[in-house]
């Protein structure tokens, strides 16, 4: 911690201007540290007396980047702040955190990392990490936290970063299918038995699947799986191998297995058949303004999304009035 004061003759600190420290200049430094946060912090700098051999305005330019340095040191959080619930609107909602049993989600709950979030409709919650980057979820959906990203186990999920958060780092949201990364963006993600949706609200969204393809998604396009068919078409194609192997010699074939008993494809194989990835296609400014109107992540919470401006200006669509 800094003297508050320094005296004339005393040494000045190393990264003052070098004619403040070796001039006679008869000069106080106040070094006021102001705590913003428990850990953040800056230091304003004045100098209250005149030096000869000195132009005020010349003390008055160090003086004001001898702050604006100093604040940008030391005014940087040391870690990031803890992620926590900004609001359940309705529920059921749950939290289950490391070690503990799952309890019912409030409002302000603090969140760790590795905590699973859970909800069923027509439940949702909205959530802040710990990085600043915000998610609403809902209906039946699963998630776990990571450290600055999520992985959504099931259900849907809208991710965006806030305008003016600092975005070294993108904000990443892992499904079993593919990753999701975000940077000033606004995203939808819905992963069910039936289908697996990518859809970018506003902005760029880099999408790299699980079998090393990537896709650029622009404002208003969407990334669209039908796992249903996918499997049918499968399960269609075991049909016709199976058939034709079992005419070879009137050798009658067993159950295959990537299939039970009854014929339908087993769920292990759904994660480990070969998926047929369509490029993003733009939906119709028609679909986007329903898709809109009838959001429950966008429209179900006490406050508008941070990013909602955004997306009616780059969609040219607009939300129901609150």
């Amino acid at each position: 911690m800094y003297n508050s004061s320094l005296n004339e003759g005393d040494d000045m600190p190393s990264f003052c201007p070098k004619y403040l420290r070796n001039s006679s200049v008869r000069c106080q430094v106040l070094l006021k540290l102001v705590a913003v946060k428990w850990h953040d912090a800056c230091i304003a700098v004045s100098f209250v007396k005149k030096a000869p051999d000195v132009s005020k305005q010349r003390v008055l330019v160090h003086a004001g980047l001898f702050l604006l340095f100093g604040t940008a040191f030391w005014g940087q959080p040391s870690h990031s702040a803890q992620p926590k619930i900004v609001e359940v609107p309705v529920g059921p909602a749950f939290v289950t955190l490391p070690g503990t049993s799952e309890i019912t989600a409030r409002s302000g709950q603090a969140l760790r990392t590795n905590a699973v979030l859970r909800t069923s409709k027509p439940g949702r919650m909205q959530v802040m990490l710990g990085n600043g980057r915000q998610f609403r979820m809902g209906g039946n959906a699963e998630l776990r936290l990571g450290a600055t990203n999520v992985e959504l186990l099931k259900g849907s999920i809208i991710g965006w970063i806030k305008a003016g958060t600092p975005r070294s780092n993108p904000f990443t949201i892992k499904t079993r299918l593919a990753t999701a990364s975000i940077q000033g963006t606004t995203v939808f993600i819905e992963l069910t038995d039936q289908k697996f949706k990518i859809f970018s609200w506003e902005g760029t969204v880099q999408v790299e699947t699980e079998n090393g393809q990537y896709f650029t998604l622009r404002s208003g396009q969407q990334l669209l799986l039908d796992l249903k068919r996918q499997m049918a078409e499968v399960s269609h194609q075991l049909d016709g191998l199976e058939s034709a192997l079992g005419t070879i010699g009137g050798v009658t074939t067993q159950p295959s297995p990537s299939r039970d008993r009854y014929g339908s494809v087993r769920p292990r194989q759904r994660d480990e058949m070969e998926l047929n990835w369509e490029p993003p296609q733009p939906i119709s400014i028609q679909d986007a303004e329903r898709r809109l109107q009838k959001s429950q992540l966008i429209n179900g919470f006490s406050t508008p999304l941070d990013t909602l401006p955004e997306i009616e200006r780059e969609l040219g669509v607009s939300a129901p009035s609150p």
